[in-house]
């Protein structure tokens, strides 16, 4: 088992997307002076299936377990990823993410950032079950596993700008 750092990201549902892009191009500049390469800032929508499938590329999705999810319920598929009504339990795709997605001289990709989930959690006949626990804010969780420390100066690039929620750094 090797070490990783692991970082929350956080901001206001109120805080406008091009408000973030704003931020990470900055972090991306700054990215780019120490070495990173390529890079790129997304600020989108995750619609259709395909932007769905890119977005599950970029996270895990939000993990949400509830008593209200377990059961014969039929989550809308459009909204999940992995539901398990035995636990209970699914992943929330994200409808929106405003990220940065740096490289390093390996061609690791590591990504930053922001996403929007959806605000309540819905059945195929699109009742809602209930609001999700993310509704009122970006989120975003990740980790890298290296030692490099330029990846620590983005993560404390966000803390300076409020938006570290928590970190785990097991290098330190």
């Amino acid at each position: 088992m090797g070490f990783s750092d692991h970082y929350t990201f956080g901001a206001p549902a109120t805080t406008p997307a091009a408000e973030q892009e704003a931020f990470l191009r900055s972090v991306e500049g700054e990215a780019k002076a120490m070495g990173f390469h390529p890079t790129f800032v997304l600020n989108a929508a995750f619609a259709t299936e395909e932007q769905k499938q890119f977005a599950r590329r970029l996270t895990t999705g939000y993990w949400i377990e509830d008593e209200k999810l377990k059961g014969v319920t039929l989550l809308d598929e459009r909204q999940v990823w992995d539901y398990h009504p035995v636990h209970g339990s699914c992943r929330l795709i994200p409808q929106r993410g405003v990220v940065l997605i740096i490289t390093d001289e390996r061609g690791c990709e590591i990504v930053f950032g922001f996403l929007a989930y959806p605000k309540e959690l819905r059945d195929v006949n699109r009742r809602i079950l209930l609001t999700t626990p993310c509704s009122d804010r970006w989120f975003f969780r990740d980790f890298v596993d290296s030692p490099d420390p330029r990846y620590r100066k983005i993560v404390r690039r966000f803390a300076e700008a409020g938006f570290l929620k928590s970190e785990q750094d097991e290098f330190a």
